[in-house]
């Protein structure tokens, strides 16, 4: 099978797009993990599925799976590309559209500066729903990992975030630390592991360590993340500049449980190709 595809990214963090609106199209997850493979494949953190919307008032459907082959529910560098995609390719007019994800709803909205604004929904924190192995909601939890105790916030944004606080992001321990969290039995579904450093109550660094795929460049839910835990730990205001390694994103949210939490940033189409499955 001959598949055409675009690659995108956002901050680095890079994706392999599939349109099944014209053409219908599943993939297994050795397909999946031979289009992510960089010496291989195209190469990419995620693959993203663009397909269409038979519900009313929905415009398209939308999936996201690791590089590992493993389906998720949740990126948000990655919308911000399926948004500049359907746009770009003349999908749709509309400069904001509704997108069915199995995280729910979301509705990004290109802005006339090229940046790309997408509101990420609510933040769950109860155990069950991030999911924790334990029945206690804290602020803080902590574990044992490697002879030291971890502390952290948890919270999902239809994926499953932990978020550290370090003094420097240039000298946590990113790739040992994460890969010990990520698996950790205390996640039940693997989780996305973030090391934050705040700068100032407007400004933080931060690191992603994402189940399935490792460090990455950018990670826009990771981001989100970090914001929300750094306002209950009562150490960041509402609007965020969050300095990752493939550049900036802004997250805006009002600290209020109910409330949405929004996110800003690029969407760059890098080149477009066909590949043979």
């Amino acid at each position: 099978m001959k598949l055409p595809f675009t690659k995108m990214q956002g901050l680095g963090n890079d994706f392999v797009v599939i349109e099944s609106l014209t053409t219908p199209r599943e993939l297994t997850p050795e397909q999946i993990r031979f289009l992510a493979n960089r010496h291989f494949g195209v190469g990419c953190d995620q693959v993203l599925w663009v397909g269409a919307s038979e519900q009313e008032g929905v415009d398209f459907t939308y999936r996201i799976f690791n590089a590992d082959g493993g389906e998720v529910f949740q990126c948000g560098n990655g919308v911000r590309c399926f948004a500049r995609y359907v746009f770009d390719k003349g999908f749709t007019t509309k400069t904001n559209c509704v997108v069915q994800t199995k995280a729910g709803i979301m509705r990004p909205v290109l802005e006339p500066d090229g940046l790309v604004t997408v509101e990420m929904g609510q933040a769950r924190f109860l155990p069950a729903q991030i999911p924790l192995r334990t029945s206690e909601q804290a602020t803080r939890y902590q574990l044992d990992v490697a002879g030291e105790t971890v502390e952290f916030g948890a919270v999902s944004l239809g994926n499953p975030h932990a978020v550290l606080q370090v003094d420097s992001v240039d000298t946590a321990p990113v790739d040992s630390l994460g890969r010990l969290l990520e698996s950790h039995r205390f996640f039940p579904e693997r989780v996305n592991v973030g090391f934050m450093e705040v700068i100032s109550a407007s400004d933080i660094r931060l690191r992603v360590f994402e189940r399935g795929v490792g460090e990455t460049l950018a990670c826009g839910s990771g981001a989100c993340a970090a914001v929300i835990i750094g306002r209950l730990w009562s150490k960041l205001s509402d609007t965020v500049t969050v300095q990752l390694r493939g550049g900036e994103l802004r997250i805006r949210w009002s600290g209020d449980i109910n409330s949405p939490i929004w996110m800003t940033g690029p969407a760059v189409t890098v080149f477009e190709g066909v590949i043979e499955l």
